[in-house]
């Protein structure tokens, strides 16, 4: 599986953004699905993830009721939408997914936990 995330952009604080996480592979609409963001000198952050089948999502702390993550397994394609962007909000975001089932919540939340990830695409938002 290959992922590639694109949206990626300068905003002003308040503003909005859609990543899009394009996948390749006849199985990824079987995986469940996550963002990540890293900024230099830091670890990498739980932004959001979904299941396979988009039935629930899962959101890290700071994005909740401002990001909504969705997916189209029709197109092998999952959405980052970003509302009320905040300059706390600026890193480069990963999309990431899993070769199988979580059988546990937790482990949407962590990066060791997936597979597959893609380049990253940078967020930059401006005060």
């Amino acid at each position: 599986v290959q992922l590639q995330a694109s949206g990626g952009g300068m905003v002003r604080a308040g503003g909005s953004l859609k990543l899009s996480c394009a996948a390749s592979g006849r199985a990824f609409n079987t995986y469940p699905v996550g963002w990540f963001r890293q900024t230099p000198g830091k670890e990498r952050e739980f932004v959001a993830a979904i299941s396979w089948s988009g039935s629930m999502p899962y959101y890290g702390d700071s994005v909740k009721g401002r990001f909504t993550i969705s997916r189209d397994n029709a197109t092998n394609t999952v959405y980052l939408q970003m509302n009320s962007l905040k300059p706390e909000d600026t890193a480069v975001y990963y999309c990431a997914a899993h070769k199988g089932p979580f059988y546990s919540s937790r482990d949407y939340y962590s990066s060791v936990a997936y597979d597959y990830w893609g380049q990253g695409t940078l967020v930059t938002v401006s005060s």
